[in-house]
């Protein structure tokens, strides 16, 4: 690998039309990011000396996405060309490689960009990374002489039909020599269609003046390039596959990976098992042998070792699941610390609590949380005991040992070891389901005449 020194010009000004967004093109998410950001920690692993992103007028979510990293403006979107010398002022006269990459290609790896700059030390003015897609379609195809050298970038729309032929297409970055790059990027004209200024005509013009271009060929998963909605979504299939590949390399099982999504951030320790239909939010943390059943859902969650989640449950930011937990079928929890061993198995809520160690929430179980204006906190303590279809309306602390009755709804704190119910008395009306029956039945007769 060359040990050159390295700078890198990030494209990022594209409006993305085809997106049909406000959102600036780069700023979409992929597993739960902007796509900027999986392009500049990439560019972070080569420790460049200067790195520069071009962003168009108005994009301060851009600018904010890639802090620290400066930003130049394109005020004016003449072409890729352009684009580059919008960089000028921030990444100076530069000895060494300066890597040109697009905003819009995050999937592109640490180990393709390193390989395009190696090929560049070994002698060529400009080294471009080449890419062969299923259909090369409109895509520029590169030219090469009979020694492999990259002879020239030609459009698909000026092609002959031999050149057609070709399925080495150009991805559209490139390496170049920082000694040469702005004397090209000076005679790049504007006499095209478009009138625009094409980085691809550096070819041309380092060719003319003696120079050796070179190409080194990329994993076209790595360069499928985000121009719509279509492309976002091949995207991320793609990053998914990656992710979960990880994930099963690093010893978790996943019954169906396919149906599993995760975010950028999501940590899994060795021997978890996910089920199908599982979705990972972004700040989601899986301790070692735990289990994640069908449909569930996590979002910003700490899962300890051991703990079992599902199927069908949800675990709302803030949730902290201690070591052996158990949360179980339409249990949603939010902004709560379940303690080990603790059990919450179906069909309740639990907001803004503290669930203690080895505690038994029954079914049906909500922590009325909020009152309309201010979030109120549950304390439930160690081995105490919720009965089925509770309602604890916060603030309310339920002490260790403790038994709630089942059908309670409780407002006061209950002591230790005590047994807290709200019950009205048992009242039996003999006979009265029998009269009911014949007066409803001889009403619904009258009115049927």
């Amino acid at each position: 690998m060359t040990m050159s020194k390295t700078a890198v010009i990030v494209l990022a000004a594209g409006l993305g039309t085809r997106m049909k967004s406000k959102l600036p093109k780069v700023m979409h998410p992929l597993a739960g990011r902007p796509m900027i950001s999986h392009l500049m920690e990439t560019v972070e692993g080569l420790d460049p000396e200067n790195v520069c992103v071009v962003v168009g007028d108005f994009m301060d979510s851009v600018s904010e996405a890639v802090s620290p990293f400066p930003t130049a403006v394109q005020s004016e979107r003449l072409g890729t060309a352009h684009a580059v010398l919008s960089a000028r002022e921030i990444i100076g006269d530069f000895d060494g490689d300066v890597l040109v990459i697009f905003g819009a290609d995050p999937l592109i790896t640490l180990s393709t960009l390193e390989q395009l700059l190696d090929v560049r030390s070994q002698g060529a003015a400009v080294a471009v990374l080449g890419f062969r897609p299923d259909d090369p379609g409109l895509y520029g195809r590169l030219i090469e002489d009979e020694n492999g050298n990259l002879e020239a970038i030609v459009e698909a729309k000026d092609a002959t039909d031999e050149q057609l032929e070709i399925d080495l297409c150009n991805s559209g970055v490139m390496a170049i020599d920082g000694k040469v790059l702005w004397s090209l990027l000076d005679r790049v004209g504007n006499d095209n269609a478009k009138g625009e200024y094409y980085l691809t005509d550096i070819i041309g013009l380092a060719r003319a003046d003696g120079l050796t271009c070179a190409v080194w060929e990329g994993d076209a998963d790595e360069l499928i390039g985000i121009d719509s909605r279509a492309d976002l979504a091949e995207a991320e299939a793609i990053l998914q596959d990656r992710l979960r590949f990880e994930a099963m390399a690093g010893g978790v099982t996943m019954t169906d990976p396919t149906t599993v999504f995760l975010s950028y951030d999501t940590v899994i320790g060795p021997d978890v098992s996910i089920g199908p239909n599982v979705f990972f939010g972004s700040g989601v943390s899986i301790g070692e042998g735990a289990t994640i059943n069908a449909f569930c859902h996590l979002e910003g969650a700490i899962v300890h070792p051991g703990a079992s989640v599902g199927p069908f449950a949800r675990l709302r930011p803030g949730t902290n699941l201690g070591e052996a937990a158990k949360i179980g079928n339409f249990v949603e929890i939010k902004n709560a610390v379940i303690e080990p061993a603790a059990k919450i198995s179906h069909l309740s809520y639990i907001g803004d609590a503290e669930v203690g160690a080895g505690a038994n929430i029954g079914a049906g179980t909500i922590t009325c949380n909020y009152d309309g204006f201010f979030k109120s906190k549950t304390v439930i303590g160690k081995g105490a005991f919720i009965g089925s279809n509770t309602a604890l309306v916060a603030p309310v602390t339920i002490g260790e040992g403790a038994v709630v009755g089942a059908g309670s709804t409780l407002s006061k704190d209950v002591d230790a070891d005590a047994l807290g119910l709200t019950r009205a008395s048992y009242r039996q009306v003999d006979g009265w389901a029998k009269t009911n029956r014949e007066r409803k039945s001889a009403e619904k007769t009258k009115k049927n005449k």
